[in-house]
């Protein structure tokens, strides 16, 4: 196959994911918290279950108006939907999906580029809070970026546990390194992790840059029409991801039973039950507060995962 027809495939198959995999979430999300509340959930886009509602609501966001306030920095205003979406997008060209060549870019230096794509992401959220020139953006914010300042280091920690542990940077050589004794071994950090990888996409419970019953819509205030359908996009996408890297990190990626075969598949599932487990999180828990979050990340989160450093260099060193 000539380079540039494998580079064009490679660029379609993330980009199909990069669409498709949010909508199948977001889906879920719908359906699976209307059962955990007792109630049906979106039932007639489709015909069968509301199956095409987010695509309807697509639609919908598309024909709405698009409305800059007066005040705001225009330039900025509108480039911030798409600074919150590209990060993602650049996250999932080197997650692996299976064994070989299913994978949109292999880089030795994969899990370094993953953690520093991702704290782009906040940008976004401060372009968005300070351009709409409104108080309740401002506040949500200001919160996203006291976020950020808990959850990073605990973040990148616990991903160095697992680095350390399969001796490379590369997301494909981590799942090749991966046993299943793992699952205990590095079960702290993969707690750490994922929580942490929750207040990194603002889920609940760590979704006070939004706190709809305090802020409105927090830093989405402002937005209407395909830009605020971005802003939702961003985060479905950041779902995957957080699945997807902790699929990969943690869980062994494509390894199961006749992986040669059907890695890819093996990788899928985990990712939705994971992404489960995000959407369980946002039905079952209430919001933190703010200092809620530091006290966690600081107090808990850090020191369990330098504990969880320490154990894996002393593996390391023992084998």
């Amino acid at each position: 196959m000539p380079l540039w027809l494998e580079i064009l495939v490679r660029v379609v198959g993330v980009v199909a994911a990069f669409l498709v995999l949010p909508l199948v979430v977001g889906q879920t999300e719908h359906k699976v918290m209307a059962h955990m509340q007792g109630r049906l959930g979106p039932m007639y886009a489709g015909a069968f279950h509301g199956w095409a509602q987010l695509i309807a609501d697509g639609v919908k966001f598309v024909q709405k108006e698009d409305v800059t306030p007066a005040a705001a920095d225009r330039s900025v205003f509108r480039l911030a939907p798409i600074v919150a979406l590209v990060p993602y997008l650049l996250v999932l060209l080197v997650i692996p999906l299976g064994p070989g060549d299913l994978v949109g870019q292999n880089l030795d230096v994969g899990l370094f580029f993953v953690l520093a794509v991702l704290g782009v992401g906040v940008v976004a959220v401060l372009m968005s809070a300070w351009a709409s020139a409104n108080k309740y953006s401002l506040l949500g914010g200001l919160r996203g970026a006291a976020q950020l300042l808990g959850y990073e280091l605990p973040m990148v920690l616990a991903a160095a546990s697992v680095a350390m542990a399969a001796g490379t940077l590369s997301l494909t050589g981590i799942v090749e390194a991966w046993r299943p004794w793992w699952l205990l071994w590095q079960l702290p950090a993969l707690l750490v992790f994922f929580v942490a990888g929750l207040a990194e996409i603002r889920r609940p419970p760590f979704d006070m840059p939004i706190a709809d019953s305090e802020l409105v819509f927090g830093y989405m205030t402002e937005y209407t029409g395909l830009r605020f359908a971005f802003f939702l996009l961003a985060e479905y996408v950041g779902i995957v991801v957080i699945a997807a890297l902790t699929t990969v990190l943690f869980l062994g990626g494509w390894k199961g039973p006749f992986d040669d075969q059907v890695g890819w598949l093996w990788t899928l599932v985990k990712i939705f039950a994971v992404a489960f487990v995000v959407i369980w999180f946002r039905v079952a828990y209430p919001r933190l507060r703010e200092d809620q979050l530091q006290r966690l990340c600081w107090l808990v989160l850090v020191p369990v995962s330098l504990g969880q450093l320490v154990l894996t260099a002393a593996v390391r060193v023992a084998l």
